[in-house]
């Protein structure tokens, strides 16, 4: 296979693992040839941590990387709200697209870069990383050999803890005008799941929801205490500081650039000026009849997931802990929000996943799931292997995904926004997509 030529757009802390990649297990793959940062300062972090020689541009000068450099692939990991402009572009200047989720934030970016896919044929991938992990297969598996018959239901619960979930109110994710809210920027990721799960396409949606915990009026402000002037300010033990300092990375990547652009990454969740909500209930109707009812925590002592799909022969019941709690001990605080468990097994809540299905008058059963190494419940290294060697791996389940598939998930967060602001259920038909391609 021909090494392909590989540029980043966005070198924030999601380009990590595909910089890692490049420099580690798929350095065969491919080759990157130049980054496009407007942050300096950030994109010399990867530069030298991985001994990259390479040039970097601005995101205005997209098209001119791609041209200089013979670009194969752009892998698009810049602020949500950026990417139906960086796909659109990459895909129109002649390069084939790697996406993070989620695809885009409004209808606007849809039909932006649904267009320049038409227009262009070009290869477009949506990076999926949960349909990889092996617990979600394996429910998928189960689903498609029609164990529980016709799937008539789904409930989906997603719990964030005061780790992870507070970040997310650090962050540009507080402004929903940068990430889409929740509902876009992190349930997408859900919303992808069910759809890929059952094999239906969602059309209509009702949400409700707000922000009750955080804010200056959240249900957690009373008891966080007096509140610093910024995270890296606040005293020792408190949870819901974060000093960019204690960790080398996050002071590379964001303290130390902050005098380029003024981005803080360690803002206070419960300060002023957050738009998102950090409680959600959803229920969408599919295509083929069955209901999701679904709900998002993003302040619980512990982190992970529950999901339950009724069908017509019985039920699958799949129970996933990520984090069973975060001790106070650490400040309230894991240094890496996103790595997948806490050492400690706790014995009231383990930490692991559980697939059970049962049939109608049989006894349950326990589904052995493989055990997954990396990120994302094991799923990280099995997506690179998509991005990095397509069309190589064996793909019985559908889990590679592309233009559709990110349009789809989007789109449920996207009708969820418009419900949340006018208490009505909403049609995905009715979002006023002229796509080209059959959403129903």
């Amino acid at each position: 296979m021909t090494r392909r030529r590989y540029a980043v757009a966005g070198t924030g802390n999601r380009a990590r693992m595909y910089l890692g990649a490049l420099a580690g297990e798929h350095r065969a793959d491919g080759e990157l040839v130049a980054l496009c940062e407007p942050n300096p300062t950030r994109a010399s972090y990867y530069s030298t941590l991985h001994e990259f020689s390479v040039p970097r541009y601005d995101p205005d000068d997209l098209e001119q990387l791609i041209a200089d450099h013979q670009v194969d692939r752009v892998v698009v990991t810049s602020p949500d709200h950026t990417h139906a402009d960086m796909v659109s572009r990459a895909l129109r200047a002649g390069a084939d697209v790697v996406v993070e989720k989620p695809l885009t934030t409004t209808t606007a970016g849809i039909a932006e870069i649904t267009d320049a896919v038409q227009e262009t044929g070009r290869d477009l991938v949506t990076t999926f990383n949960y349909r990889y992990a092996p617990r979600n297969s394996e429910l998928r598996r189960v689903l498609a050999a029609g164990e529980i018959g016709q799937v008539l239901s789904v409930h989906f619960e997603w719990v964030l803890d005061t780790s992870h979930g507070a970040d997310y109110f650090r962050r540009w994710h507080r402004e929903k005008a940068r990430s889409g809210g929740l509902l876009v920027h992190k349930s997408s990721h859900h919303f992808d799941l069910v759809n890929w799960w059952i094999g239906a396409v969602p059309v209509r949606v009702y949400a409700a929801g707000g922000l009750m915990f955080y804010g200056p009026d959240g249900a957690g402000a009373s008891g966080a205490g007096p509140r610093p002037d910024r995270g890296s300010s606040g005293a020792a033990n408190d949870p819901w500081s974060l000093d960019l300092r204690s960790d080398p990375r996050l002071q590379a990547l964001y303290l130390d650039a902050e005098h380029h652009d003024g981005y803080r990454r360690d803002q206070d969740p419960f300060a002023p000026g957050i738009s998102i909500e950090d409680d959600l209930a959803v229920m969408v109707h599919y295509d083929s009849g069955a209901m999701l009812t679904y709900s998002l925590t993003a302040h619980g002592p512990w982190e992970g997931y529950r999901v339950v799909v009724n069908g017509s022969a019985g039920r699958a019941e799949l129970d996933v802990v990520e984090r069973s709690y975060v001790p106070l001990e650490t400040g309230g605080r894991v240094v890496d929000p996103s790595a997948t468990a806490m050492d400690e097994i706790d014995g009231v809540r383990p930490v692991g996943g559980r697939l059970v299905v049962q049939r109608h008058w049989e006894r349950a059963r326990e589904v052995e799931i493989p055990r997954g190494t990396g990120g994302h419940g094991g799923g990280d290294a099995i997506l690179l292997q998509d991005v990095f060697r397509p069309g190589q791996r064996p793909d019985p389940l559908g889990q590679r995904a592309g233009a559709l598939d990110g349009v789809r998930a989007v789109a449920v967060g996207i009708a969820g926004n418009r419900s949340l602001a006018t208490g009505q259920a909403v049609r995905i038909g009715d979002l006023d997509l002229d796509l080209g391609i059959e959403l129903r």
